[in-house]
């Protein structure tokens, strides 16, 4: 497994979209302080903190949807 990839069997419906949400998943950590591990392992992360993370970048992503459909443009 490459360094950075998930573990998930969830597989994306827009294939092409992996970038963006690795790259999602990298911000939304930053902001939270939290450290990712290089090695792509999660094992040793908290709970608490990988839920953090996938918290943020749903409610990112429900946001994101949200605007679109109102037609309104990302800031």
């Amino acid at each position: 497994m490459a360094t950075g990839q998930s573990r998930s069997s969830n597989q994306l419906v827009v294939p092409q979209a992996n970038a963006a949400l690795e790259q999602l998943k990298y911000e939304v950590a930053q902001e939270l302080g939290i450290q990712i591990p290089q090695d792509g392992y999660y094992g040793f992360m908290a709970t608490r903190d990988t839920g953090a993370i996938g918290g943020h970048i749903t409610r990112r992503l429900v946001q994101i949807a949200e605007q679109q459909l109102s037609g309104n443009r990302l800031r």
